[in-house]
């Protein structure tokens, strides 16, 4: 039995995730969004990146990123790691894309501040 704390809405229920006859058993979620999420967790656990990448000639010195989707998260550090080796160069517009399909992923990374 595994047990993770559900993080699809602000109750975060304590859900108890176990497998039975082939069959993966979630309880303590509050509503099937929870089942869902316990099912997912336990099977292909997944998360969103969301970093900064260096940037040139702005004010600021990182430019904020996010996944177009979730990634695998046993994958995390390591293309966290290949975006910190990055520098962009403006003018970057909110929703360019910095990275296509990151680590074969087929998730991009895309920019989610304008800096001009």
């Amino acid at each position: 039995m595994k047990k993770f704390t559900c993080i699809v809405c602000p109750v975060s229920c304590i859900l108890s995730v176990d497998e039975k006859d082939n069959e993966v058993q979630v309880n303590g979620n509050q509503c099937k969004r929870g089942r869902v999420f316990g099912v997912n967790e336990y099977n292909d656990p997944k998360r969103m990146i969301t970093t900064t990448v260096k940037i040139e000639n702005a004010k600021i010195k990182r430019l904020p990123v996010i996944s177009t989707d979730e990634i695998p998260k046993s994958r995390l550090i390591e293309l966290a790691k290949e975006l910190y080796k990055i520098t962009v160069d403006t003018p970057v517009l909110r929703g360019d894309i910095i990275v296509k399909n990151i680590g074969e992923t087929g998730v991009d990374i895309i920019a989610t501040r304008t800096i001009i």
